[in-house]
């Protein structure tokens, strides 16, 4: 948001009101002793030639003695209503910028009009007043999105708790039951247990979710090394789609950051990439370092991502298809945390995708 320059704006505002205070001043002066001049001119050319005598007569004379003290009187009169004017201009202008600020946490959409002399003020009252505005409703948005997370997770934690709990009853009450069948319960019972604590640290998630706690821990470390280990201890999870994990990285990549939350990008991006990939298809993962620059490229076969989805794709709590449940969707959170660990770093990530492919690209600064 670009701010006001509070300083600034009073430093200019005076000066614009002391140069027009000022340039009146001098014109009057000037308007006012060209004034006298020929009033005093047209009295020796008329009244003394042609009525050197009589009432007119005597009152030029008493002007003419006392020109000096009368310019000086009338000079003091006007002045004074000049001083009046202009700082009645001013106490209006302060007025008007007092009202105007007012009005930037109004919810109406009008504009902010303010006096000529004050254009420039207004222009940036009305940024501030538009990103305001667009703040709330991105605040608003953001808010519903996460109160129907909250819906989609309480919904989908019925599913793994009430299989839980009909196959414990199956145990309890089945005292014919095989032992086959009993450790096939068993695992269905467990696997929908993690599935549940997955459910629940998703909710333990966005209950402490706030982007201001953000803070680096800036560490000198090896970047291939960490993505060599990285990928490989995504294997367990790339087999049930078949899918294939293969990085193409440099030898030896050092990058100083702080190396625990550049795992969580990492970790996010990768986890995105099984989530949205066609089965049986390669997750491609790539790391260059060029002019004091560390490019990194994640890439997978998916359905595209339409543009006016890619647009929000980084905001809080977004989810790509509101439709899908949690356990193949997320939380909506970890672009959004990427994205900021990644500006921390003075870096930026893009997203893109066409013709069924999916890709997120991330710029660090690596200066030598």
């Amino acid at each position: 948001m670009k701010k006001i320059d509070i300083t600034g704006v009073k430093t200019k505002l005076t000066l614009r009101l002391l140069a027009q205070f000022f340039s009146t001043v001098v014109l009057f002066t000037i308007g006012l002793a060209l004034l006298f001049f020929i009033g005093i001119y047209v009295g020796h050319r008329v009244i003394v030639w042609y009525y050197p005598w009589g009432f007119w007569y005597r009152l030029f004379k008493f002007a003419d003695s006392f020109r000096l003290y009368l310019f000086l009187l009338v000079w003091g009169i006007v002045f004074l209503l000049i001083t009046l004017y202009f700082w009645n201009k001013t106490i209006g202008y302060v007025d008007k910028m007092t009202k105007a600020i007012d009005d930037l946490f109004e919810n109406d959409t009008d504009l902010i009009q303010l006096p000529n002399g004050l254009k420039d003020v207004e222009e940036r009252l009305n940024q501030i007043k538009y990103n305001i505005m667009r703040n709330q409703q991105l605040a608003k948005e953001a808010e519903q999105r996460k109160n129907d997370l909250v819906v989609y997770l309480a919904h989908d934690l019925k599913t793994p708790l009430t299989s839980i709990i009909g196959y414990l009853t199956l145990l309890r009450d089945e005292g014919q039951i095989s032992q086959e069948l009993r450790e096939k319960y068993l695992s269905i019972s467990l696997e929908k247990s993690e599935r549940l604590e997955a459910l629940i640290n998703e909710f333990f998630e966005i209950t402490r979710f706030n982007l201001k706690d953000l803070t680096l821990e800036p560490a000198k470390f090896n970047l291939t090394r960490m993505l060599e280990q990285i990928t490989y201890e995504f294997q367990p999870l790339l087999k049930p789609k078949g899918l294939n994990c293969s990085l193409k990285a440099e030898k030896d990549i050092f990058l100083r950051g702080d190396v625990k939350k550049l795992e969580r990008v990492f970790d996010n991006l990768i986890r995105n990439a099984i989530s949205y990939s066609y089965q049986n298809t390669e997750i491609l993962i790539t790391a260059i370092s060029r002019d004091q620059e560390v490019i990194l490229k994640f890439c997978n076969q998916g359905d595209t991502i339409p543009e006016h989805k890619l647009n929000h794709i980084f905001e809080q709590f977004y989810r790509l298809d509101a439709a899908r449940t949690t356990e193949n969707g997320g939380s909506g959170l970890g672009l959004a945390i990427a994205k900021e660990i990644i500006e921390l770093h003075g870096g930026r990530i893009t997203a893109s995708s066409e013709n069924e492919m999916i890709a997120f690209e991330i710029f660090i600064p690596n200066p030598s």
